[in-house]
Parts: structure tokens; sequence; C-alpha cells
């Protein structure tokens, strides 16, 4: 899936001459944490935050944290003097698990999205992440099942978990795979499950347990370990 599909377009944005109180008041109204900084062109040219507009504000908690009566101070004070410069950017094509990692890694809470000559077309979010990712996974399905495998990481174990599915006549959602706590030569496989045909769950399970390493399955949110 490409950025370019769960994107914010038409997002919330902000001169580097907004004051940070203003930015601070739009940020209050819009419930947004994020506001690429754009030049008179269209060009991005920063990010701010709300974590960035906070720590420029004084503290109520803080004695002697107030607003100075000079000139550089908050009223005066403007979002190109707080925003990171250069921020991290993605592209509309390019895919939403890239975003997804370059936001983990980096631990920030979205990407602004340029197009030509550095143009700002929108931002995405970890919101927009996990939107995909429910989507994508058949997680936003909460009535769901899924079964989940141990398999050997080796061409043609999961088509051939797939063909005997299929022969099965068991109606799938989606199919995700990952390496993660799985002994070195195999990998996990979770299967959503939109009908299982002519079984019942726990018959289905039985069935697969005798031909496959079923470790779980899950129903309603619920997950039962299959015995070993």
């Amino acid at each position: 899936m490409l950025v370019k599909n769960w994107m914010t377009e038409g997002c919330i944005n902000l001169s580097g001459e907004t004051t940070v109180l203003d930015a601070s008041d739009i940020m209050r109204r819009s419930n947004v944490r994020q506001f690429p900084v754009i030049d008179d062109e269209g060009a991005l040219v920063g990010i701010v935050s709300d974590r960035d507009i906070r720590d420029a504000m004084p503290s109520k908690y803080l004695p002697g944290d107030v607003v100075p009566n000079q000139e550089n101070n908050l009223l005066t004070l403007k979002v190109k003097d707080i925003m990171t410069v250069d921020p991290l950017v993605t592209a509309p094509d390019e895919t939403v698990e890239t975003v997804a990692a370059i936001l983990l890694q980096n631990k920030i809470g979205a990407l602004p999205v340029v197009g030509k000559g550095n143009a700002l077309v929108g931002i995405i979010t970890e919101v927009d992440v996990f939107r995909y990712l429910c989507a994508t996974s058949g997680g936003s399905i909460m009535a769901g099942i899924q079964l989940i495998f141990e398999i050997e990481d080796t061409p043609g174990a999961a088509i051939d978990l797939l063909s005997y599915l299929r022969g099965e006549k068991i109606r799938l959602t989606s199919v995700l795979t990952s390496y993660k706590n799985v002994k070195k030569g195999y990998r996990r496989v979770s299967i959503r499950v939109q009908s299982t045909g002519e079984h019942s769950l726990e018959s289905l399970a039985d069935l697969l347990k005798k031909k496959f390493t079923l470790t779980h399955y899950v129903k309603d949110g619920r997950a039962v370990a299959m015995p070993a």
C-alpha cells in the first residue's frame, strides 16, 4: 500500500511567521499534534509538534516562568524559532510499511509528504499507519477468527498451507507472517478467516493440528492455545 492512499491531504500547515501563541491556539482548536511549516511558495521548510509548542510556553507550575516584558518573548516568538528544520519526509509513492519503520526508528509521530520541488502534498501520521494496519490485517473486523501457525521457512510451505485451506473451502481475509520469537528456520503465519466452510472452528482446529503446527486460534479476540 502506498502513502498517497492513506495520507491526509489538505492538512493544516503553518507559516514560519506564525507566532507560537497562535500556533498553540490552532493546536488546541484543531486537536492536531504535528504541523508542517511551509514557505510562501508552498514548499516544506520544517515541522513543529505539540511538544515543541508546549516546551516554548511558560509553565503555570514553575514560579517565575512567565512571559517576560522583553522584545524576544512569546508575543513575538515565531514558529520558525522552534520548528525542526529539514525534517524527515516521505513521498506519495512510498510504502506505508517504510513509513512505519521510519516513525518507529526515529520515535516520531508523523512525516510530511512532499512532491516535486519539496512541495507539501500531505502528512501521514502514526494514526494513519494504525488505520492501514487494521484495514489490511482485518483487525477492523472485531468479531473475527484467526489461525496461527508455525511453518518451515522454505519455498512452498505457505502455499501448501493455503492450498489445504482452500481445499477445505475456508474463506480467508488476510495473511500475515513474522519471524519474531520463532525458532530459526521457521516463521509464524497468522491467517484471518472469514468463513470456516463446513467446519466448526473447533473441529477445523483439530483437523489442522493433525497436518500443520497450529499453535493458537483466536475467536472474538480471545486466543486459545492448542495442546502440544
